[in-house]
């Protein structure tokens, strides 16, 4: 079985169209069809209809195209390894971060990845949760942090450690009797004026996660992708947030915010470290992870980066 029939196959399943794969190929249209009709000789079955709707893979395609993307990803695995072997670890490695992460990491991974890894290019790019799980998808981005992951998502995951969610206001604006570093119940800000993160993104989901188990409501008046723009409204006194410890640091640092812990109950989430396992990881890409998770721990042994470190973690000796 020649590999390009496999790969022109897996093609015209995710495009579901002869002519959009033709395009993304660069093969004329009826050589494609003319490999679909090697294959299904070869295999004695049938592996596709057309329809008005477009190319409608049948329960033997569907069975094919499954084993076809890990014959593929295997395969380019092997090449990409064997062209490295031997070689100074090289190469550009785009790294997703959301702003919270970006923060406290992306300055301390940048230093130590042009001391350890000179010859890997980082690009750090910053965005919001949701659209960093589309670049991640679409091979945008090569590694990236994530918070929520869906058990029905394919990515692959390592738990780096868990941060506790707090309520942030302007000093001059604390709206609760509790003072400010004091642990706040997640009842008591239920009527609040809040700036968060539109519903699409990983923070504003583990909020509402935590609050629709208590049968609460938050009162949210504003949604906003851009964190530093909640942080200046925050500051400013146009409302409250609820923020991991590294989203606001800068402004508590400088004494613009203050932040009490959210209990009753407690609200973390899970920082991972992700990867698409349907797209080949480069040696550089490989040797970036290591020293992020290497970085990472530092941070949040020396207290910069405010977590509790996942076991598998906590356990490797500074």
């Amino acid at each position: 079985m020649d590999i390009r029939h496999l790969k022109y196959f897996v093609a015209i399943s995710e495009e579901k169209s002869l002519s959009a794969a033709s395009s993304r190929l660069g093969v004329a249209q009826p050589s494609l069809s003319q490999h679909v009709i090697r294959l299904e000789d070869e295999l004695g079955v049938p592996l596709m209809v057309r329809s008005p709707r477009g190319i409608i893979l049948t329960d033997e395609g569907r069975l094919l195209v499954r084993h076809a993307r890990e014959i593929c990803r295997s395969l380019d695995s092997c090449v990409t390894e064997m062209k490295e072997a031997g070689a100074a670890v090289r190469g550009t490695v785009a790294f997703g971060m959301p702003p919270s992460v970006s923060m406290v990491m992306s300055v301390p991974l940048a230093e130590t990845v042009r001391i350890d890894l000179p010859d890997v290019r980082l690009q750090a790019i910053e965005s919001m949760s949701g659209y960093i799980k589309t670049w991640l998808e679409d091979g945008t981005v090569d590694v990236a942090f994530l918070y929520d992951l869906d058990r029905k998502e394919h990515f692959v995951s390592k738990h780096l450690l868990d941060e506790q969610l707090c309520f942030f206001a302007a000093p001059d604006a604390w709206p609760l009797s509790t003072p400010p570093g004091r642990p706040v119940p997640l009842a008591d800000i239920v009527g609040l004026d809040l700036i968060l993160p539109s519903a699409s993104h990983g923070l504003t989901r583990t909020i509402t996660r935590h609050t629709a188990a208590l049968g609460l409501s938050l009162n949210v008046v504003l949604e906003m992708d851009a964190m530093t723009q909640i942080k200046e409204l925050v500051a400013r006194g146009s409302g409250y947030t609820i923020f991991a410890p590294a989203a606001a640091h800068d402004y508590v640092g400088r004494g613009e915010l203050v932040k009490s812990p959210i209990i009753a109950p407690v609200m973390t989430r899970p920082v991972m470290l992700v990867t698409n396992p349907a797209r080949a990881q480069s040696r550089a890409a490989r040797a970036l992870i290591d020293l992020t998770v290497d970085v990472a721990r530092d941070l949040v042994r020396r207290g910069i980066w405010e977590g509790k470190l996942a076991p598998e973690l906590d356990t490797i000796p500074c």
